[in-house]
C-alpha cells in the first residue's frame, strides 16, 4: 500500500480545503493509498472535502501569520510563534522522521511548510508541494527582522523536489523545480435547485454569499442588509443576527462551494480557496482589498483577470452603506490574461499516481 503523508500549514482554511481536494480526487482514483494528514485545521473541515478514510495527525510545523480576523494581521505575534519554532526545529524533524520511517511514508505533500522539506531532506523521502506562494514571500515584503526569517524559509524551500505552482501566484524562486497546474478546489455536490429548496431561498430575488473564511470579520455590519429587502443573503457566520432577509446556516455537510450554485455574487476577502471555487463555479465576486499581506495582491490581480468582479475597499465595506451592490460587475481582462486551467487537482494527483506505479 503506498503511503503519502501531505502537511498543512497551520493558516485560516483555505490550505486546508485546497489540498483536501487533491486529496480527495487522488484517493478516487486510487483509493488503496494510505493518506496521513499533518495538520491542526479541524478534521471536520477535511472531511467535508475527503469523502475516504485519513490517519489525521496533529502537527504544527509553522506559523503563516497570526491574524485578528480574516483582514488583520498581528506581526509580533507570528514572529513570536516562529521563533518557538524554530527553537525546536531540530527535536521536530527527529521526531517526524522517526514517524515516517515507522508508517513507511513513500512521498511527502505539503502546502506550504518550509520544515517539510527538511523533514524529506533528513528522511531521504521525496517531498513535493503546492501552492501559489510561500511564507518567505510574505515576510521578506515586512522588511526589518523579517528579513532574516525569510531568507531561513527560501532555503528551507530549496529542497523541496517538486512544486505546483497553483495559479495567481508569486515567482516563487525559491523552488527549484516549478510545474504549473490550474485552480483547484471542491466542487458544488448539489444543483442549485436543491440548495434553493433546502435554504428556502426564492429564485426570483438576487441572492448574495457573504463568506470571508474560517476566521470571518469583526464587525460585520450587517444592519445594512436592511437597505437591500429585495436582496437575499446567506452566511455560515454562527452569530450573525437573526435578520428577514439572512440565512445562516449551520454547518450541516454544507460548504460554501455547494451554496455558490444559487448566488449572483459572492462577497469575500482575497482568500485563494474561495476565489478560485468562485471561479470555477462562474460566480462573479466582490472582494475587499487587503494591505500588509503581499498574496492579496496577485489574488485581487487574478479576479481582475478571470472574474466579474468588484474591487472595494475596508472603509467600503464596513463605513458605507453597501451601495456597492447596486454597482455594474466590471467584465474580466480576458484579453491580458492567459489561459486557465480548472483542473488543478487533476494534475496534482495524476503526477501522484504516476510516482507511485
Amino acid at each position: 500500500m503506498p503511503t503519502l503523508y501531505t502537511a498543512i500549514t497551520n493558516h485560516g482554511f483555505g490550505h486546508a480545503t485546497r489540498t483536501a481536494s487533491v486529496l480527495d480526487e487522488l484517493q478516487k482514483r486510487s483509493p488503496d493509498i494510505k493518506l496521513i494528514i499533518a495538520t491542526t485545521a479541524p478534521r471536520w473541515l477535511l472531511e467535508e472535502y475527503i469523502e475516504g478514510d485519513f490517519l489525521y495527525h496533529p502537527r504544527i510545523f509553522d506559523v503563516g501569520v497570526i491574524q485578528v480576523d480574516s483582514l488583520q494581521t498581528d506581526r509580533e505575534a507570528t514572529f513570536a510563534a516562529w521563533q518557538k519554532i524554530q527553537e525546536h526545529q531540530a527535536e521536530a524533524i527527529a521526531t517526524e522522521v522517526k514517524f515516517l520511517q515507522e508508517h513507511q511514508v513513500d512521498l511527502i505533500f505539503g502546502d506550504i511548510p518550509p520544515m517539510m522539506a527538511e523533514i524529506g531532506k533528513a528522511a531521504q523521502t521525496p517531498c513535493w508541494m503546492a501552492s501559489n506562494f510561500g511564507w518567505d514571500f510574505i515576510y521578506r515584503d515586512w522588511g526589518g527582522k523579517f528579513i532574516d526569517l525569510a531568507d531561513r524559509l527560501s532555503e528551507s524551500y530549496s529542497h523541496c523536489d517538486r512544486l505546483f505552482r497553483l495559479p495567481f501566484a508569486e515567482a516563487m524562486s525559491s523552488f527549484p523545480h516549478i510545474q504549473d497546474v490550474g485552480l483547484t478546489g471542491g466542487k458544488p455536490k448539489h444543483s442549485a435547485t436543491y440548495i434553493r429548496e433546502k435554504l428556502n431561498l426564492d429564485s426570483d430575488r438576487p441572492t448574495a454569499l457573504l463568506t470571508f473564511g474560517g476566521l470571518s470579520l469583526q464587525s460585520i455590519p450587517y444592519q445594512n442588509l436592511a437597505n437591500f429587502l429585495d436582496w437575499q443573503f446567506i452566511t455560515f457566520d454562527r452569530d450573525a443576527p437573526d435578520l428577514p432577509n439572512l440565512t445562516q446556516i449551520a454547518r450541516d455537510r454544507l460548504r460554501p462551494v455547494d451554496v455558490m450554485v444559487a448566488c449572483d455574487r459572492i462577497v469575500t476577502k482575497p482568500g485563494y480557496g474561495t476565489l478560485a471555487e468562485a471561479i470555477r463555479s462562474n460566480v462573479p465576486v466582490v472582494c475587499l482589498t487587503r494591505e500588509g499581506f503581499l498574496e492579496a495582491e496577485t489574488l485581487i490581480a487574478g479576479v481582475r483577470n478571470y472574474s466579474e468582479h468588484l474591487i472595494i475597499s475596508p472603509q467600503e465595506f464596513y463605513e458605507g452603506d453597501w451601495s456597492f451592490l447596486k454597482d455594474p460587475l466590471q467584465d474580466p481582462d480576458l484579453d491580458d490574461a492567459k489561459p486557465l486551467g480548472m483542473d488543478g487537482e487533476i494534475a496534482i494527483s495524476q503526477a501522484i499516481l504516476e510516482y507511485f506505479n
